[in-house]
């Protein structure tokens, strides 16, 4: 710790530390005075959630006797995710009161400056020690009273404000190379796409299309009997929605027996049959489908497609993802919104049909595409990553006093 510094529990720096007001459900109107709650409090940011707002009368506000909250304010979340994070209010236009689970932080201006104590509340040290005070079972959460005993580094108020001056100059450009950073990630998925629907697009009068029926049989996945326990202790990959991820399926994470196979409805797709997700919510970022690379059983929330002669199944994959993908009439909501295929709108899919040699032809293309992206995926993913890794160095050299 750096000459001068002291060592503080946080509650000797306030001179407001409270929680806010239990309000329940029958207590909300449609406007009022505005009921700040967790899920407004990010990590070191204030999320306004505009939309979600909720609102107590003013009648109520009374009768409660609530503790109003103020711009400049810190609120701090006694629950995860993770529990201890804060945020500094800014001014909504609003009157403002905080749900239970938040602790509210109004610091003496003598001793703390709440940027200070915000950037803070980011570091590894405090989460650490947040983390460790937490109980609960189903809910994990910290007391008032042990969030009030959190020990908090307190330099002189004009370290402190060359600290946090120097923290919002170094976060503003993080901030920065992040969205650029994520900007590209998504402009490389995106010319992905792009040249991956423009195969797809261009054929017209010379590739001549045919429905999917025409050229592929079909076939239903099915559960063998949980009771024979024999079942599930086999070698055989079993694909279940979960195992969806690829497009290339060479495992799963159940196995199932031969004897399940020959003893049940369960059947054994062979290499080249493609694998589609019809029921689930995996289809909500859109068609899943797989070519098995080896023998495969399947669930009933997959349905096999197996290719005609003269159609190369991994170019079928491609065509039928993006016709679904570009299809409003295939997915559609089942009960309780859980997404799936048409069966009978997917056989009517319009699938271009090129020479075979063309179709091996736009495979390598797509393959060879897939992959430059993909590295160049990675290579944003680790920039997003040492990104994130600069940001918790700075806050930890700055609360040692080494910044």
């Amino acid at each position: 710790m750096k000459a001068g510094w002291q060592i503080k529990p946080l509650a000797e720096l306030c001179e407001v530390f409270g929680d806010g007001d239990w309000i329940e459900s029958k207590d909300q109107s449609a406007n009022g005075v505005r009921l700040i709650q967790t899920g407004n409090v990010g990590e070191g940011v204030f999320k306004d959630r505009g939309e979600k707002a909720r609102y107590i009368s003013e009648e109520t506000f009374k009768r409660l006797r609530c503790t109003e909250i103020f711009e400049g304010d810190c609120l701090i979340s006694r629950l995860p995710d993770p529990a201890g994070r804060s945020c500094i209010l800014p001014d909504t236009g609003e009157r403002m009161i905080t749900a239970v689970d938040c602790t509210i932080v109004r610091f003496n201006a003598k001793q703390a400056l709440p940027g200070f104590f915000n950037y803070y509340t980011q570091s590894r040290d405090y989460l650490s020690t947040v983390d460790g005070e937490t109980t609960g079972t189903t809910r994990k959460r910290i007391s008032r009273s042990k969030l009030a005993e959190v020990s908090i580094p307190v330099p002189p108020l004009p370290e402190q404000q060359r600290i946090v001056t120097l923290l919002d100059e170094a976060f503003d450009g993080i901030a920065t190379a992040k969205a650029n950073a994520e900007k590209n990630l998504q402009n490389a998925r995106g010319i992905f796409e792009s040249h991956l629907q423009s195969v797809f697009t261009m054929g017209g009068a010379e590739v001549p299309e045919k429905r999917l029926d025409q050229i592929a049989n079909f076939s239903s996945g099915g559960t063998p009997t949980k009771s024979n326990d024999d079942y599930w202790t086999g070698d055989i990959p079993w694909i279940s929605g979960r195992d969806m991820k690829s497009t290339r399926l060479h495992d799963s994470v159940l196995h199932i027996s031969q004897n399940a196979v020959d003893s049940s409805a369960t059947r054994l797709a062979p290499p080249g049959t493609l694998l589609i997700l019809v029921r689930g919510m995996g289809l909500a970022h859109g068609a899943q489908i797989g070519e098995l690379m080896v023998p495969c059983a399947f669930n009933q929330d997959i349905k096999g497609i197996h290719p005609a002669p003269g159609i190369v199944p991994r170019y079928l994959l491609f065509a039928l993802k993006e016709r679904i993908n570009s299809s409003d009439s295939v997915m559609s909501n089942a009960a309780h919104g859980t997404l799936k295929i048409d069966s009978g709108e997917l056989m009517k899919v319009q699938i271009p049909v090129p020479s075979e040699v063309n179709q091996k032809v736009i495979v390598e293309t797509i393959d060879a595409l897939a992959l430059e992206t993909k590295n160049l995926e990675v290579i944003y993913q680790q920039k997003l990553t040492a990104l994130d890794d600069l940001k918790k160095s700075l806050l930890h050299r700055a609360f040692n006093g080494d910044l």
